[in-house]
């Protein structure tokens, strides 16, 4: 032990002589000690450090931090003394080894109660990029630190670090390609005069930055701690990694896919997996998709394209996170002439202990209103949306005051819990829907429809224009030309921002309804994502349509009923009805109900389902509180995060489109202009048939303005009311 004076080993001992240490673990490192004090001369020294910080019962970071003081130490001997003993660099490599094992260990296994990191070193000059695409990318890329040009340590993460050296294995990267992973960055940091044509590229280091970046393996001891079973850790896995076709928000030379991991969880614990994570937004927090992965491009989870195949359990989901491989792929799409990232799965483990209020580096203010919770959208595919408990709260008050029955209907017994949230959910993810209204309950009248249904189809198509979707309204061929009208009247007068595309159904075969949906008949090729069906006489259990009176009027009605049957085995396709009385299309969801409870109901009852049954005191009013809940949904931060998969900028929407959103909400006078407008056509109160401001014979002020003013106030607070 030449090398190691007697006054530094006097000290290590000094430095334990009083601590207690466990009779058991003692002799094993004791035995540890002597063996490898045999073997390998000075190795012992890294492993005593290691060893005896294990057995005094500190954590593993000690342990890594002992080593790297032992590894500082050795490195600081004069470079005459190193080579002058075998020894000497057999310790260094044994520390060297020691610590790297250490980090391997974890891969995500390991969990050590400290934040881990992603690595990406460039070139300085795309640095200033490179830091714009984390910004615009905060969810794959959560920015922990980045380095300044040359910088080899990480004092906000880590005391004691030397990135060219602390990561158990990285990729080497030229051109854009993976030439190979390494050990250490040692061979490629050298001066560039003593480089020689044959050699390997090199880089000078002091031209080199390095970016740290959060990583998911950050929650998964606080996942388990929380009763969610860690998959991969189970199955002593790497996580699984995909890239999927959602392009990240292009940066400078920087544009990639982004790249997600998967961890199976049961269907029962997900809001608890989505909880633990959303306090965690350093390490990607909540998740960006759950559910069937070919919504996200990919085609095959047991094919990873990073990590391990991890394999899902009987009632295990599929969810999935942001990843900060996401890095690695825009590396390879910018092709840096060199550039290094650690391998996946080998991290960079931190000082930072895994604690959502430990750290001023890994800890945000987090308003317990906007934890995020999950709900079931679709079967078909499976998928899962998310909104923050505000917002589920809010929607949910929407959906009490349009529960309310003035007119004594009993319509209160048909509801339903969440059904309005759902559907708003689904709406919130679709591109492209289809509205049919019409109830021609009227059949001694020309029209024979009611003021019931248009109003609240047009407040749901406003907003969705206003939130970029394009929508189709669907009606019958005898109410074509009137309905023209009603859009054309509505435009001019404010209350639509711009005209809607009106088309009729009719069958002409055993394939109209597929056709209809789909582009050229192709069920993989959907034409819209989701059918709503506000106050749309439906189809009773003989074939007919029958008025609240068990009238039938079948002659008056086409089929489009046909469509919410072959949407049903149409992957991608959801429904919506809205009714107040079981007899419109879509309340065969709960046609049981109104075959007991409801007058006629064994006639009358619908039993064409939909996906989501909207029960309210008038259907109209159901409309309203879609519109409204919409906009609940597009300024929820939490469900905003999901529906964009956490790219862009985290900030609230832009005042102007803000402003659009709330201008095209429900209001008093627009409802008001629009059942004037109705009436002006000759469209009468369901109910009474009065040709008259009402609606279901309710007046319109003040039962009907009473709500809308309460539906907006809940929605936007009574200042903008009446917009």
């Amino acid at each position: 032990m030449a090398f190691i004076s007697q006054s530094d080993s006097s000290l290590f001992l000094l430095s334990i002589s009083n601590v207690q240490i466990p009779p058991f673990p003692l002799c094993v490192a004791l035995m540890y000690i002597e063996y490898f004090s045999a073997q390998n001369g000075l190795r012992i020294w890294t492993n005593l450090l290691f060893v005896l910080c294990w057995c005094l019962g500190e954590s593993m970071l000690t342990a890594v931090g002992a080593m790297r003081c032992s590894l500082k130490y050795f490195r600081s001997i004069s470079k005459s003394a190193m080579d002058s003993g075998e020894s000497m660099l057999t310790a260094v490599c044994a520390m060297r080894c020691s610590l790297k094992y250490f980090r391997s260990i974890s891969k995500s296994a390991m969990d050590s109660g400290y934040q881990q990191a992603n690595v990406v070193i460039l070139p300085s000059h795309l640095a200033k990029d490179f830091e714009a695409f984390c910004r615009s990318n905060p969810a794959p890329l959560p920015l922990l630190y980045g380095s300044q040009s040359g910088e080899t340590s990480c004092p906000p993460l880590a005391k004691q670090a030397d990135i060219r050296t602390d990561i158990s294995q990285y990729c080497v990267y030229q051109e854009g390609r993976l030439v190979e992973t390494v050990s250490s960055l040692q061979n490629y940091i050298t001066q560039p005069s003593s480089r020689t044509a044959s050699e390997q590229p090199v880089c000078q280091w002091s031209d080199m930055v390095c970016f740290y970046l959060g990583c998911s393996f950050g929650f998964e001891g606080r996942l388990k701690k929380a009763g969610v079973p860690v998959r991969n850790v189970e199955q002593g896995r790497n996580v699984s990694m995909y890239r999927t076709s959602v392009p990240c928000i292009p940066t400078g030379v920087f544009s990639c896919p982004l790249v997600v991991s998967m961890r199976p969880i049961p269907a029962g614990l997900l809001d608890t997996a989505v909880e633990v994570t959303h306090i965690k937004p350093q390490a990607h927090g909540a998740p960006l998709h759950i559910g069937d992965p070919a919504l996200l491009g990919i085609q095959d989870l047991s094919r990873p394209d990073y990590g391990e195949r991890v394999e899902l359990q009987p009632g295990d989901v599929s969810v999935f996170w942001a990843c900060g491989v996401t890095a690695i792929e825009a590396i390879l799409s910018s092709k840096p002439s060199l550039a290094f990232s650690h391998s996946p799965g080998c991290m960079f483990l931190t000082d930072l202990p895994d604690s959502a209020s430990s750290s001023p580096i890994t800890s945000v203010e987090l308003n317990p209103d906007l934890t995020p919770l999950c709900f079931l959208v679709s079967h078909n595919p499976l998928f899962y949306s998310l909104a923050s408990k505000k917002a589920v709260a809010k929607i949910r008050q929407l959906e009490t005051i349009i529960g309310e029955d003035p007119g004594e209907r009993g319509i209160r017994a048909l509801f339903l819990q969440d059904e309005l949230l759902r559907s708003c959910l689904a709406l919130s993810h679709s591109s492209s829907v289809a509205i049919t209204t019409g109830f021609p309950t009227h059949y001694m009248h020309s029209p024979p429809d009611e003021t019931d249904g248009p109003p609240g189809a047009i407040a749901i198509a406003t907003m969705l224009l206003s939130l970029g979707k394009q929508v189709t309204l669907v009606t019958d061929r005898r109410a074509l030309e009137m309905n023209q009208a009603i859009i054309n009247e509505a435009v001019r007068t404010g209350v639509l921002k711009t005209t809607i595309p009106l088309v009729t159904f009719e069958d002409t075969g055993p394939d109209s309804a597929l056709h209809f949906l789909c582009h050229h008949g192709d069920p993989s090729k959907p034409r819209y994502d989701h059918l709503v069906a506000i106050e749309r006489s439906g189809r009773a259990e003989d074939g007919n349509y029958y008025n609240m009176r068990g009238v039938n009027i079948k002659h008056l009605v086409d089929p489009i009923d046909d469509l919410f049957i072959a949407a049903k085995d149409i992957a991608g396709i959801t429904t919506t009805g809205i009714g107040d009385g079981g007899n419109e299309l879509g309340m065969g969801k709960v046609k049981e109900k109104v075959k007991s409870l409801m007058p006629n109901g064994n006639l009358i009852a619908c039993v064409v389902p939909a996906d989501y049954a909207i029960t309210a005191g008038v259907s109209n009013w159901g409309g309203y509180a879609v519109a409204c809940g919409l906009y609940l949904l597009h300024t929820c931060p939490s469900h905003q995060r999901y529906l964009k998969k956490g790219l862009g900028l985290e900030n609230a929407s832009p005042q102007e489109q803000l402003q659009d959103w709330t201008a095209n909400l429900p209001s008093v006078d627009k409802e008001e202009s629009i059942l004037s407008t109705l009436v002006h056509f000759g469209i009468r109160s369901g109910k009474t048939a009065h040709l008259a401001m009402e609606v279901d014979g309710l007046t319109f002020h003040p039962t009907h303005s009473d709500i809308i003013t309460r539906l907006v106030e809940i929605t936007v607070g009574s200042a903008t009311c009446n917009p």
